[in-house]
């Protein structure tokens, strides 16, 4: 059982919760403390009745605002997203304490060596990189990044080393070094791909807007690695575009984009799809081939992946945590080769809340993540967008472009779009096609009303108006939090002061973590 405890800053405050846990006879397994006034605990499940109880005894303590169960601890999410990144990397990666000791790699680590994890933890980074004394340069008395040419295996590298510091009060004290190598083979083709579609792949977005110039300057940093990828984002909203994107910018390029939409799948042919069965299988005379090797050096999307059946979720995760698979009708052990990139319009920690997803594989999923806002928030590029939709559309019909009205302007940046990029296609399609001038007005434009300030909700709602407005209101800071990532930016973005914007956003539980997760 965890907990997230919301309190102020007091002494001893801590102290009187491990009284109170005392009290009960409860095995603290772990406690964590954050500088926003948050305090973490982790111990055995208790009996329901003795949970009853403590709960309102820890409410009751001085200083103590709200406290909620938790399903991990910070320490626990941000230790599994590491450990996740750090194995997606291809190049060998160490990290080394002060003296050059080995106390972490990743698997390309171990594949080179073919040691066991024993063996390696036992060595010294100077035994196996050679060219650079690694040592000495972390006894230094100014340890800052640097980049050398080094052999491992005896293979060139390009070797960067990052030092780790540990702040303390006003000075960062040495803590040891993230050792990366890089093939000079393997960075060559990667120079020569990125030489030769830099922005062909980007082209296609109109970031006029600071939110969307934002993913975009992410997305092409992550479409550079190879690490899964989950991209959040309202139905719409241009998610797989991205997924392509990213794709086409990778050093994947060569390789084949393969698309499963997860909502379409059946379970009883899931097996198949992914995988594949041997000739002979099924009384089939041909063999089939799978999604996975059909995008084998290229990149897998899984479209929608919340709406994934537990069953395919089950598999999918088996074959992330071994990176093998076998075709139905066929004992050989496969490997996968393909990047794994998800898309997503429901918020998946939600759905991991709901039970409908599993949590380790959101964690496996979860590498490298970006939020595709919504267009009615990244209004300065409505225009540019509705446009270049013209000249496409224009094209495929033979006939000119038609300019926009200055009221047609007006009403589509009015317009909240909540089918976002794809309805505002549909709609200009339409018009286009029913136009017979050189510009096409406001009227041209058929759209359903909509208030471009109200959600949609549900004649059949069940709740009270204070629910309705609480969830739009946490709905809207969750939005706009990335974009405004302070309280005071926030405050000065709503008009409203900075204290009531720090309240709602501590009842709502918005941060910096739950945002970026």
């Amino acid at each position: 059982m965890r907990l997230e405890i919301s309190c102020e800053d007091r002494v001893g405050i801590t102290q009187d919760v491990l009284n109170i846990l005392t009290d009960y006879h409860i095995d603290l397994r772990g406690i964590e403390i954050e500088s926003k006034g948050k305090v973490f605990l982790d111990f055995p499940t208790i009996e329901f009745t003795d949970f009853q109880t403590l709960m309102p005894k820890l409410r009751r303590v001085e200083g103590i605002t709200d406290v909620k169960t938790t399903l991990f601890m910070p320490i626990q999410r941000e230790r599994n997203q590491l450990r996740a990144l750090l194995q997606t990397l291809p190049d060998p990666v160490f990290s080394v304490d002060t003296d050059g000791r080995v106390i972490l790699v990743n698997d390309a680590v171990k594949r080179s060596l073919e040691m066991t994890d024993e063996q390696i933890l036992s060595l010294n980074i100077d035994d196996v990189v050679c060219g650079f004394n690694i040592s000495k340069w972390l006894d230094g008395k100014e340890v800052n990044a640097q980049a050398h040419k080094v052999r491992f295996i005896e293979q060139d590298y390009i070797c960067d080393l990052l030092p780790v510091c540990v702040p303390d009060n006003d000075k960062q004290i040495n803590a040891g070094a993230v050792v990366m190598l890089k093939s000079e083979t393997r960075l060559g083709r990667q120079l020569t791909i990125i030489n030769q579609t830099t922005g062909d792949s980007f082209n296609g977005f109109d970031a006029h807007s600071t939110a969307m110039r934002k993913v975009i300057r992410e997305v092409k940093r992550m479409s550079e690695l190879d690490g899964n990828m989950l991209i959040i984002g309202e139905t719409g909203s241009g998610k797989e575009q991205i997924a392509k994107a990213c794709h086409d910018n990778s050093s994947r390029n060569d390789g084949e984009f393969v698309t499963l939409n997860c909502a379409s799948l059946p379970d009883d042919v899931a097996e198949t799809e992914l995988f594949g069965y041997a000739a002979g299988a099924f009384n089939r005379d041909e063999a089939k081939m799978g999604l996975f090797e059909q995008a084998s050096g290229g990149t897998l999307l899984f479209d929608e992946v919340s709406e994934m059946s537990s069953i395919l979720q089950s598999k999918l995760l088996r074959v992330l945590e071994y990176g093998t698979y076998h075709q139905v009708g066929d004992s050989r052990v496969r490997s996968i080769d393909c990047r794994i990139i998800c898309t997503s319009c429901k918020d998946l920690v939600d759905c991991v809340d709901a039970g409908k997803f599993r949590e380790d594989l959101y964690y496996r999923l979860n590498v490298l993540s970006v939020f595709v806002p919504p267009l009615r928030e990244r209004k300065a590029d409505i225009i540019a967008l509705a446009n270049r939709l013209l000249i496409i559309h224009s094209k495929k019909l033979g006939i000119d472009p038609p300019k926009l009205s200055k009221s047609c302007i007006e009403y589509l940046q009015g317009y909240p779009w909540p089918g976002n990029i794809r309805q505002l296609k549909n709609a200009l399609y339409r018009a286009i096609s029913l136009s017979d001038g050189r510009e096409i007005s406001h009227d041209a434009i058929q759209l359903p009303s909509c208030s471009a300030t109200v959600t949609y909700i549900d004649e059949n709602f069940e709740g009270s108006l204070e629910d309705e407005v609480k969830k739009f209101e946490k709905d809207m800071l969750k939005r706009l939090y990335p974009s405004y990532p302070s309280t005071r930016q926030l405050a000065r973005k709503l008009g409203l002061s900075h204290t009531a914007i720090a309240n709602k956003l501590r009842e709502y539980g918005i941060n910096k973590v739950t945002i970026k997760h």
